[in-house]
């Protein structure tokens, strides 16, 4: 059984407000679940009135999946499928979707109608317009398997990122800007766009939404996935707080080092004068230390020739992309940016 939320007010000149919608669906042998979801999302478009579009990236599916989202791209021009050869991800599936998508408001679903667009469009939507550039699904009701480590996934997080939310790791709708400002996606990166996009100062948002148990097909995560989630944690952490200044977690780590080799050498000293005797291992053992922290040190200056050098491609980047926005012709060399079906390696 799924929660049963009260229905959501919506502003009708406040979605207006928002631009084009993009919605962005990975699916991976979604048959018999991806045309619901395609179905009840051109329903909300027609309710509201909103300008959107629905990319669906097939991940590499072996059933029927492709065939299904083709049939609905040939019924309506809203609907565009991008393919990839091969399972790469649901961390892939997003990065491939975020190139293609052409909408103000991206909204992330999955392919597997655990989510009902009819209900959680407009209640993300809804959010977003009181001002949020990031806006998080809460699942009420939820009872499967998994809830127990995503409780404590969350709780993680909430600790490490300082980010208020209950359900990190469901769906959500960005800005445009938000898109944008993401670091390049690897690994299962997913699960942390809200922590980087509270970390680059966006205004992140939650709202209730139902949870309707899976009807077909089986679940893509399993709790093996726990490991490799906590080294990820701990390498967004890490990148977040060090990624524009690596010599302060160098430095800090080289200094350390070299200050305790020299206390050692002043322990040394103090032995030598006192009782005569030398430690020779210890000795060596110091200058590890010293040597270590100085090799620390020119690690640090390295990241930061790095760390410039990313943030001149950044923003020779941006630069480009709004050059070619702002050409007139762009659009017509490009009329057709989002085949119906394109193919990603």
């Amino acid at each position: 059984m799924s929660a049963v939320l009260p229905p959501v007010e919506i502003d009708q000149n406040a979605l207006a407000g928002l631009g084009k919608i993009s919605v962005l669906v990975p699916a991976r042998d979604e048959e018999g679940n991806i045309g619901q979801v395609i179905e009840r999302t051109l329903r909300v478009f027609s309710r509201y009135g909103l300008d959107g579009e629905i990319v669906v990236v097939d991940d590499g599916s072996t059933d029927g999946t492709r065939r299904e989202v083709l049939s609905w791209s040939e019924r309506s021009p809203h609907v565009h499928l991008i393919t990839h050869r091969r399972n790469l991800g649901l961390t892939a599936a997003l990065r491939t979707g975020f190139r293609h998508v052409q909408g103000d408001v991206v909204i992330f679903l999955p392919g597997d109608m655990e989510s009902d667009p009819e209900e959680d469009i407009p209640r993300l939507l809804a959010k977003l317009s009181e001002g949020y550039d990031v806006v998080a699904g809460w699942r009420q009701g939820r009872r499967d398997r998994k809830v127990f480590a995503s409780r404590i996934y969350n709780l993680v997080s909430r600790w490490l990122f300082g980010v208020q939310a209950h359900d990190m790791n469901w769906i959500k709708a960005f800005r445009r800007e938000v898109i944008d400002a993401l670091p390049p996606l690897r690994s299962d990166w997913h699960r942390f766009i809200l922590m980087m996009a509270a970390s680059d100062g966006f205004r992140v948002g939650e709202v209730p939404t139902s949870y309707r148990p899976r009807q077909r097909g089986r679940s893509k995560f399993g709790l093996g996935r726990i490991p490799v989630s906590f080294l990820d944690v701990l390498v967004v952490k890490f990148l977040l707080v060090f990624s524009q200044k690596p010599m302060r977690f160098f430095g800090a780590l080289g200094g350390g080092l070299i200050a305790a080799g020299f206390l050692t050498y002043l322990y040394l000293l103090i032995l030598y004068i006192v009782q005569s005797k030398q430690q020779r291992p210890i000795f060596w053992f110091a200058g590890v230390l010293v040597l270590a922290g100085l090799i620390l040190f020119l690690i640090g200056f390295i990241a930061e020739l790095i760390v410039n050098q990313q943030e001149q491609l950044v923003e020779l980047e941006r630069t480009l992309r709004q050059y070619l926005q702002q050409r007139p012709s762009y659009p017509a060399q490009h009329p057709d940016r989002f085949p119906h079906s394109g193919e990603e390696p």
